[in-house]
């Protein structure tokens, strides 16, 4: 009986568990952003989001396998700082500075900024905003997967074999700028306030820490609705026709409309990652995509050989010996 009790529990925990992270963490972004240093306090709500994931995957986690060392710890970390602390910098002059540039500029920029929606209640605007800015970010990420240019800067987030909380952020620096560009810049051209902008951002973020959780969550109707983990393992599958779906990175809204939706009814894969291989440190993974060699493993391509020394050094007798 208290076996069936604790199962009984658990499962409802598995229910519960995406919603209260996901509109808890959006709550307390809320009161972050009613602060007197709103990013400050915005950075200690996701980094407490963080660590609440990070323990849940080790109590609940869906596959065991992901919880031991993989090595890629510590870049895992460098390419978050990086690409997070500059999305971070790149949001706020996209949101605030042009448009107080705009406020000055005429005639151009004024007939921009008013052409946003601001009479609208705020939460219909933030609504209307991710539904713009995950079409940019629905583009940018299948342009990544179906144009080998931008695969290889986005091949670095696939490369990992196991999906966990901490490779949330693992992003090359120029895949995360083209994902800003086109999801950013329609909504500064339309005259988005810079609250909309920053709950678009809580939105991105906290939905990004769930999706790449490796928490046994059980999602159910969300899935129909949100990017949560199930599909966003499907993403991440070895197998290029499961790994060509699910585009979105908030809501599926756009995977939907344009046929990329990929949810069967069975488990999603735990065989994640990509048939190449990245360099194996830190400043190596962020020059790898500017060499030909160095895209050449990414795309799963044996280098040419080099020829050896020995050879390129014979003297003319000894190759006229060999003839």
């Amino acid at each position: 009986m208290s076996q069936s009790s604790d199962s009984n529990a658990i499962r409802v925990l598995q229910y519960l568990l995406w919603p209260a992270i996901f509109f808890g963490g959006l709550t307390a972004a809320g009161m972050a952003f009613e602060a007197a240093h709103p990013v400050f306090w915005f950075n200690v709500v996701y980094l407490t989001t963080v660590a609440i994931i990070a323990l849940f995957e080790r109590l609940l986690p869906y596959e065991t396998s992901w919880l031991e060392p993989d090595g890629e710890t510590f870049n895992n970390l460098a390419h978050t700082l990086l690409t997070k602390g500059l999305v971070q910098v790149a949001a706020s002059l996209a949101a605030s500075g042009p448009m107080l540039i705009a406020a000055h500029v005429q005639p151009i920029s004024a007939r921009f900024s008013t052409l946003w929606p601001d009479f609208l209640p705020l939460p219909v605007q933030v609504v209307l905003a991710l539904i713009i800015a995950e079409l940019g970010l629905y583009a940018a990420h299948r342009i990544a997967h179906e144009r080998l240019y931008f695969w290889r800067f986005h091949a670095l987030h696939h490369s990992v074999t196991r999906l966990w909380v901490i490779n949330t952020g693992r992003f090359h620096l120029f895949d995360s700028l083209f994902k800003i560009a086109l999801s950013q810049i329609p909504l500064y051209l339309l005259g988005a306030p810079l609250p909309v902008f920053l709950w678009v951002a809580a939105i991105t973020a906290i939905a990004g820490l769930l999706t790449h959780c490796n928490i046994a969550m059980r999602t159910g109707l969300l899935d129909y609705i949100f990017v949560t983990p199930r599909l966003h393992r499907w993403h991440h599958s070895r197998n290029r026709r499961e790994g060509n779906t699910n585009y979105c990175e908030n809501i599926v809204l756009w995977d939907q409309v344009f046929g990329s939706y990929h949810n069967p009814d069975r488990p999603s894969p735990v065989d994640i990652g990509i048939n190449g291989r990245v360099a194996p440190g830190f400043l190596g993974q962020l020059l790898q995509p500017f060499s030909r060699r160095g895209r050449q493993e990414l795309m799963g391509r044996k280098p040419a050989p080099l020829p050896p020394v020995t050879q390129a050094a014979a003297p003319v007798e000894d190759q006229a010996a060999q003839m």
